[in-house]
């Protein structure tokens, strides 16, 4: 008699790139939610029943009662990202279902998108460009659109694992001063990279421009505060290509609003997107771009790859390449 097999099924949050897609397939019975948007919470609390595997994105919330309602036959989530605070990771683990991630290859895509930002803000670039499309450039003057040096500048930068350390190096070829505040301090790249340690409110005080690259976490959430923008110089610009609540909106538009900063810079907000009425939207000195620090074709591509190489891991039952929550694997 021959025993019947059955199908795995998974599900893919967002539609990502064709060759990684076609390795899920190969390996599951596949559905991908069709639409640029993020997935409705009550349509994807229906469409994991009985998967095997789930590949989500940031932007889908990924908890305890969701893992439940796909049932005993997950056996693995996999995040087409780096950071995983949009899932609890603890509820997973609790599950016994590895949780996958894709650290390092975004590294230098976002460290470049933070410079860029960084560049644009110094200079005014987005605001030149408004300035030009609505007709007001009449001719050149002296006082025009006047931005500030970044060579020879102090660059604070907030969270020092691979994006903050890559910032960094791109920082020496600007003759920067380069302070870092981070958890676990990183003796063996301070003289490589020419950077100092630097307590949270020294940084602040002392740096042109602040960048941040910590993870969001209870202890970094609304981390940049009224009383941490006061602490900043007036003339200092603050980059953001971490998380949107590590910075305090409200506090962040007063910032700006009443000079305690010069300039923002944002590639992520909080709520993503931002709100079409939010008052940031309002205010010339600050920039704003959709979340596309890994935004290039090179690095969505690997990111895709290495998402369903977890996920196809987790269904044949093997150890997820990148693996949040390596406890799963404890006693088995």
């Amino acid at each position: 008699m021959i025993e019947c097999v059955p199908i795995m099924k998974v599900f893919v949050t967002r539609a990502i790139a064709e060759k990684a897609l076609a390795r899920v397939r190969q390996a599951a019975e596949t559905e991908v939610w069709p639409e640029d948007r993020a997935i409705p919470r009550e349509v994807l609390l229906e469409k994991v029943r009985g998967m095997a595997g789930l590949l989500c994105l940031l932007t889908d919330p990924i908890d305890g009662t969701l893992m439940d309602a796909a049932g005993v036959s997950l056996k693995v989530i996999s995040q087409m990202a780096v950071g995983c605070d949009n899932i609890d990771v603890p509820a997973a683990t609790v599950r016994r279902i590895p949780v996958g991630h894709t650290p390092g290859v975004l590294t230098d895509a976002t460290a470049d998108m933070a410079w860029a930002l960084l560049m644009a803000a110094a200079r005014r670039v987005a605001e030149s460009d408004r300035y030009v499309r609505a007709r007001r450039w009449k001719m050149w003057s002296p006082t025009l659109m006047l931005g500030t040096e970044v060579t020879g500048a102090t660059l604070g930068i907030v969270g020092f694992g691979r994006i903050g350390a890559a910032v960094a190096k791109r920082a020496r070829g600007f003759d920067m001063r380069i302070l870092y505040h981070s958890r676990t301090r990183r003796p063996e790249l301070e003289a490589s990279l020419g950077v100092q340690c630097a307590d949270f409110e020294t940084l602040l005080r002392e740096s042109d421009f602040v960048s941040i690259h910590t993870p969001l976490s209870a202890e970094t959430r609304r981390l940049f505060g009224e009383a941490q923008f006061k602490s900043m110089k007036p003339t200092a610009i603050l980059i953001n290509t971490a998380r949107g609540p590590i910075v305090d909106r409200a506090a962040l538009y007063h910032a700006l609003k009443d000079g305690a900063i010069a300039q923002a810079a944002l590639d992520v907000t909080d709520p993503e997107p931002i709100r079409p009425d939010d008052p940031l939207l309002e205010l010339d000195n600050i920039t704003i771009v959709p979340h596309i620090g890994s935004a290039t074709v090179q690095t969505r591509e690997k990111m895709a790859t290495m998402a369903a190489a977890n996920l196809i891991a987790g269904l044949r039952g093997e150890r997820l390449p990148n693996c949040v929550n390596p406890a799963v694997y404890e006693n088995r």
